[in-house]
């Protein structure tokens, strides 16, 4: 695969470090591109997990990132898929009913999960490309107490993104946690969790972390895990507070995927050399990018558009709506003839939409190739 080296940087300990960030063809939204040096890192050999190789290994993880969420907090680790985390926050949540704010598919797993661990759920929905009104939010808290709200920062199936700073000072004002879904957010879009006091955020190796799928990644505050601790019927294999006291001694309560944790390091250590700022930064300039070609397309004749509004684009992910008649398989099928990989529409979108990740290692130059592969395909001049 092609790559972009980006120049030299000062690393860890004062080392000059070379980073390659990626001008690759895979722009799903999720697992994304991944790097053939970090696919190499998966290779490492098998340690003890309860051993001090293994304590150093999980110290340097940490120390990688907790400027990624913005933490001085401890970051814990699964070895699961994001949902893992998520249902690991809906079980460790205070009793009583949860506010959903729905507005696209992972949203509305959010709710699916919560229901399935026997939870009172009051969906709060807006149209999906949209995001649920503040107002909208306070009058539900202000009516009726509740004890959680979720709510998803980057909506992978739609590209909306919501104000989860907002959000979370709104919890609290009436009294409830707030848990976030940040999994094509974080490492991509600022998310300041000990800024913003974030009761719960959770996160994905798949997206912006540019690593394989396989691991998630939550913090949580200490009330969060003070409220926890009282719940009853946590579960076991996703117990929060087990969790975080495993993590406070660098271990983890259940054998680790240690190939993945290999993974991890190395991307956490081009990560630094990036810094967390210039990231936020390149993933917003990809995000701009995408809608001035959206917008120059539009003028051209070729209507597709942007399905999230102004404003409310997701720096990792944008829908874009297709010209009538013209179907998302057929774009995607179109796209893949050429080399390039986007994704279809997510659930009453598959059809209408096109998605493309422009996210983790990607850079504007490979970004502008794939658009303009796509600009070969609706006819775009």
């Amino acid at each position: 695969m092609p790559s972009t080296r980006v120049a030299d940087a000062a690393g860890p300990g004062g080392r000059t470090m070379s980073r390659l960030l990626h001008d690759g063809k895979f722009f799903l939204p999720g697992p994304t591109e991944v790097r053939p040096e970090i696919l190499a890192a998966l290779a490492g050999p098998m340690i003890s997990h309860r051993g001090a190789a293994f304590e150093r290994l999980f110290a340097a993880l940490q120390a990688g990132l907790r400027p990624a969420f913005r933490t001085t907090r401890p970051v814990l680790i699964s070895s699961s898929s994001a949902t893992g985390m998520m249902e690991a926050g809906i079980r460790s949540a205070p009793t009583g009913p949860i506010l959903a704010l729905v507005n696209g598919a992972f949203a509305a797993r959010f709710v699916t999960v919560a229901r399935a661990c026997g939870r009172e759920v009051v969906e709060l929905e807006a149209q999906w490309g949209r995001v649920v009104p503040l107002e909208a939010v306070e009058a539900r808290l202000r009516g009726r107490r509740f004890a959680a709200v979720t709510v998803v920062h980057s909506e992978t199936s739609t590209g909306a993104l919501t104000d989860i700073r907002a959000v979370q000072e709104l919890a609290r004002r009436y009294g409830a946690v707030c848990m976030v879904d940040s999994v094509s957010g974080i490492a991509g879009i600022p998310v300041e969790t000990d800024l913003w006091g974030l009761d719960y955020v959770f996160s994905g190796s798949q997206k912006a972390f540019a690593l394989p799928p396989g691991l998630a990644f939550a913090v949580a505050s200490d009330p969060f895990l003070a409220a926890a601790a009282k719940v009853p019927g946590r579960g076991r294999y996703f117990d929060l507070v087990e969790f975080d006291a495993f993590a406070r001694r660098s271990q983890t309560p259940n054998t680790p995927a240690l190939p993945l944790l290999y993974a991890l390091e190395a991307q956490l250590a081009a990560m630094a050399v990036e810094g967390i700022e210039a990231r936020w930064a390149r993933h917003e300039a990809m995000r701009e990018r995408v809608s001035r070609w959206v917008g120059a397309a539009a003028a051209a004749g070729v209507p597709v558009g942007i399905l999230a509004a102004e404003g409310e684009r997701s720096a990792t992910v944008t829908a874009i709506t297709l010209p009538a008649g013209v179907s998302a398989s057929t774009v995607v099928a179109g796209l893949e003839q050429r080399g390039y990989v986007v994704g279809g529409g997510y659930g009453k979108l598959r059809d209408a939409t096109v998605r493309i990740g422009h996210m983790g290692d990607h850079t504007v130059t490979g970004l502008e190739r794939c658009l303009a592969e796509l600009g070969g395909i609706l006819g775009v001049r």
